[in-house]
């Protein structure tokens, strides 16, 4: 987290963890203490919610909707039955799982089931019911919001921070970058701020400047993974199959509005591999994205890596999506 106004910064602190704090107690699936952990197995006969439940899983439905469901909120049992869930947490090192060479792509083994071998099924998101009242998700579906409550809760806690204190604050959650208020005032870029996108260290190293108020979301292939019955999986899936996404991108950087925005573009561009570039070229959205040989396409007016930082800043803070 960086503010403006050092002074402010122990306060903003505490504002970021308590948001945080109250995000994970809503939804973490790693903690059976969690609302989503107590509820999951009441939702076929319809439970109440709490508010900031409710604002979780409409986030997560409006992220589903606005990505043609690449990015659902109901794979839950895909993700459990793959090793995902609170034993997974437990395991020393998770990030230093082995991960295959940079300049090499990820191979299934031939046991494995791929893509190629499944058929489509019917996605589950578009039969989760919401109402003033009650929660319905059909049996045999388990929520995980895992996709967008990050994006959501650093939404949240920039906007916190500034309306409560009123200094300019960016909270990075784990590469889910929300801004509130004026940026620092640089003379060179005065309210703007200055972010490194890489994801991990062996990666192409990018720095770009990002208007006041904008976000930033990095999807991975290459950190939250671990090892499965003897094969390396990862976290983000294809709701169409279940499994996880072929790993065409190492990483996909996005700009929006908001952090709820910008990670679901980057989550969905994983899931539809080469063919996010022309969705993002189409719908104009400024991404990054860098496939398993560590070569970078741009789409949306992204600066180019010989940009200057005032070109940068230019390209990612004057886009908005519809």
């Amino acid at each position: 987290m960086t503010v403006t106004d050092p002074g402010m910064l122990a306060a903003a602190e505490g504002i970021v963890r308590g948001v945080l704090a109250a995000v994970d107690l809503a939804c973490s699936c790693f903690r059976g203490d969690s609302e989503l952990m107590r509820l999951q197995p009441l939702m076929a006969a319809g439970v109440s919610v709490s508010p900031m439940f409710r604002l979780l899983l409409e986030r997560a439905l409006e992220a589903a909707e606005m990505t043609d469901g690449d990015v659902d909120p109901s794979l839950g049992t895909d993700l459990a039955a793959l090793g995902h869930g609170p034993g997974l947490q437990r395991r020393p090192g998770l990030q230093s799982v082995p991960v295959p060479s940079p300049h090499l792509p990820h191979t299934p083994t031939p046991e494995a089931p791929t893509p190629d071998t499944l058929a489509p099924r019917l996605l589950g998101w578009s039969r989760i019911h919401l109402d003033a009242a009650k929660l319905t998700v059909p049996a045999g579906l388990r929520l995980d919001l895992g996709a967008s409550a990050k994006a959501v809760a650093a939404d949240l806690a920039a906007a916190k921070v500034h309306r409560k204190l009123g200094c300019g604050v960016l909270v990075n959650l784990g590469g889910d970058l929300a801004s509130a208020g004026p940026g620092p005032c640089e003379d060179a870029m005065p309210g703007q701020w200055q972010i490194l996108v890489q994801d991990l260290a062996a990666d192409p190293a990018q720095q770009v400047s990002l208007a006041a108020g904008f976000a930033l979301a990095t999807s991975s292939t290459q950190k939250r993974r671990w090892t499965h019955h003897g094969i390396q999986v990862h976290h983000i899936l294809d709701p169409r199959f279940g499994l996880p996404a072929e790993p065409v991108w190492r990483s996909v950087t996005v700009a929006a509005p908001t952090c709820l925005q910008a990670n679901a573009f980057s989550t969905a561009a994983i899931v539809r591999g080469f063919a996010a570039v022309e969705w993002f070229r189409t719908e104009g959205i400024p991404a990054r994205l860098v496939d398993s040989r560590g070569r970078i396409t741009t789409t949306g007016g992204w600066p180019v890596e010989s940009s200057t930082p005032v070109e940068a800043a230019d390209a990612i803070g004057g886009v908005r999506h519809g």
